[in-house]
């Protein structure tokens, strides 16, 4: 009988998950969810429902998976510096061991994570999901989304998967995520939901779905095997090239969507390298009201050119005000190396507010990252 009782709660739950009359899901203008409960009849499945139920779920997450396997691509990489990072989770050091890719594009565009690039490896190679083996070279990266692209040569006909338009993800729809890292003829497996939207800068979606150094760089799909994004290792505290990885299976993961990306993928494909923005200054709370208080500027840095000093207030960017360092770095995260925001600033030496523009740098190696890394280009 207990067995019983348990089939039963935990069919009413899959129930509400799978009958497609069991709720309905909305938002409203104010972003709020609305439950319709008018259909009680999921808590009364039988067992023979509930397993049946159960069976087709694992069906559609299986076909999912199978509907993009033949874009999945594994990508060994070899030689380069040592990693300097230590090791994830006690498995292997950063940089190390095979990924994931994505095809991208029929003539040979793959996209991956910068996750097996840390080391800066001279030779890559490509195994297909075919089994054939191809030599790769390494196109650009955009190091604020962590991803890069790699291009191989003498193929015109490779699978490329759909990607769901980002403004149809939404928050609560299932999310897999599959990886062929460690050289599984099929593709390894995680379900979760989407959690979030817009993260790290706007450019991430999140998962609850676990996602670990075997499925960087491959893909996060929905339950039709649409690819909902990339994913990769991010922290939204940190745009250091490893940060991220300490949550590896963690319930907490980011993908970066790619269905409307085709002005960036252009840029990629031109030899960009996008880096992440920086300025400068070291900064605690403002004990005399709005704003951080700047306590100290690193020299040759965006904040140094325009004279900022220890005693200064950062008020605003582009007009959006910066009361704690947590929101500078939401903030600063929106921009990468070569854009230009405006700043709200005032004066320890006068007391007055001045707005100054300022040209944004990517950061030294010695500031947020590892190893300073070339320009491909």
């Amino acid at each position: 009988m207990p067995g019983k009782i348990l089939y039963l709660i935990v069919g009413g739950l899959f129930g509400l998950l799978f009958n497609p009359f069991a709720f309905a899901l909305a938002q409203n203008d104010n972003d709020q969810w609305k439950i319709d409960e008018s259909d009680s009849a999921a808590s009364e499945l039988s067992e023979v429902e509930l397993i049946e139920a159960m069976a087709l779920t694992s069906r559609a997450f299986r076909k999912a998976a199978g509907r993009v396997a033949p874009s999945l691509v594994t990508i060994e990489s070899y030689g380069g510096v040592s990693a300097v990072q230590g090791r994830i989770g006690g498995i292997r050091k950063q940089g190390e061991g095979n990924t994931t890719g994505i095809v991208i594009s029929p003539d040979g565009y793959i996209l991956t994570s910068t996750f097996n690039f840390i080391q800066r490896p001279p030779v890559i190679s490509v195994i297909l999901g075919d089994g054939e083996r191809h030599f790769a070279k390494l196109v650009g990266r955009d190091d604020t989304r962590k991803i890069c692209l790699l291009k191989i040569d003498g193929k015109t006909d490779l699978p490329v998967p759909e990607m769901l338009d980002e403004s149809k993800i939404k928050v609560g729809q299932w999310a897999i995520s599959l990886g062929v890292g460690y050289g599984d003829t099929s593709p390894a497996m995680s379900t979760g939901i989407i959690s979030a939207k817009n993260r790290i800068g706007g450019r991430a979606i999140q998962t609850d779905a676990n996602i670990s150094p075997a499925n960087y760089g491959g893909p996060l799909v929905d339950i039709e095997g649409r690819v909902l994004g990339i994913c990769v290792p991010m922290n939204p505290q940190s745009q250091a090239v490893a940060a991220g990885v300490e949550w590896y299976d963690s319930g907490i993961g980011f993908a970066i969507p790619l269905a409307n990306a085709n002005e960036l993928l252009e840029r990629l494909m031109a030899g960009d390298y996008i880096r992440p923005a920086f300025i400068g200054i070291q900064s605690g709370p403002n004990p005399q009201g709005d704003g951080i208080l700047v306590n100290k500027v690193n020299p040759k840095s965006p904040a140094s050119r325009l004279e900022l000093k220890e005693g200064d207030i950062l008020l605003s960017i582009n007009g959006n005000p910066v009361n704690d360092m947590l929101r500078l770095k939401q903030l600063i995260n929106r921009f990468e190396a070569g854009e230009t925001i405006r700043i709200t600033v005032k004066r320890k030496a006068t007391g007055n507010d001045e707005e100054l523009e300022m040209p944004l740098d990517s950061p030294p190696a010695n500031a947020t990252e590892p190893l300073a890394l070339p320009k491909i280009r």
